[in-house]
């Protein structure tokens, strides 16, 4: 399952760290990606489906210039981008060699890109930045993605940031971070995930008006009397 726009709408109602706490419920712990942190403050929480890239280490036969105009490239890829897509680009966390600078994300946003997500880096800053598009990633550096990298295709499985990411799994990313929704459990957590925002919320106002943790958070049954209660007079 991929997310419609009535799914949109409602994960971006919904922190990363919610969903993270309700695929650890499912038995999933390993859907947070490390290394991706905003490339500036204030993004707003986006989500979309997964559009993947992936890269290996450089071999000088093929990570070259002229490799850009290659039928495999970055630019190939950014062309079969859908629009709404966040594109998850796993680079092994590689840290000097930019993966995408000013042109390639300014192109992105004219395809309506939602996002770019990567665990290695990217170049040009102040480009970047310029384009507008909201990027998620380890930091900036100098050198082209050819200097530590080789482009190897687009819409395969992919790991990124230690997290397996497949084409159409749903992202979801703020300020805490990047998280994937694989798309057998898209449903469920669709079901699950505004209840879980609910009840913490609930849980916020009892503790600014002073009641203790224990029973309160996680609930006992007394204190999810209450809640079902104030939840029915809702």
């Amino acid at each position: 399952m991929t997310p419609d726009a009535q799914a949109i709408q409602t994960l971006q109602a919904v922190s990363t760290a919610t969903l993270t706490t309700i695929l650890l419920k499912k038995g999933l712990r390993n859907v947070w990606m490390r290394g991706p942190k905003p490339i500036r403050l204030g993004q707003p929480r986006l989500v979309g489906p997964a559009f993947t890239l992936r890269f290996v280490p450089a071999r000088e036969d093929l990570a070259t210039p002229a490799s850009w105009a290659s039928p495999i490239s970055t630019r190939a890829a950014i062309e079969a981008m859908p629009p709404g897509c966040i594109a998850v680009a796993d680079a092994m966390g590689v840290q000097d060699a930019g993966i995408f600078g000013d042109i390639l994300c300014n192109r992105m946003m004219r395809r309506n890109v939602a996002a770019l997500i990567t665990d290695g880096v990217v170049r040009d800053a102040a480009g970047v930045l310029g384009t507008g598009l909201p990027v998620w990633c380890s930091g900036v550096a100098a050198p082209p993605s050819v200097a530590g990298l080789t482009f190897v295709g687009w819409q395969e499985p992919v790991g990124c940031g230690g997290v397996a990411v497949f084409p159409g799994d749903t992202i979801v990313v703020d300020d805490d971070g990047a998280v994937v929704i694989p798309a057998a459990l898209l449903a469920e957590v669709l079901a699950e995930a505004p209840e879980q925002e609910r009840m913490e919320a609930w849980i916020m106002t009892e503790v600014d008006r002073g009641v203790e943790l224990p029973g309160l958070y996680p609930m006992n049954a007394e204190t999810r009397a209450r809640y079902d209660a104030w939840k029915a007079g809702q």
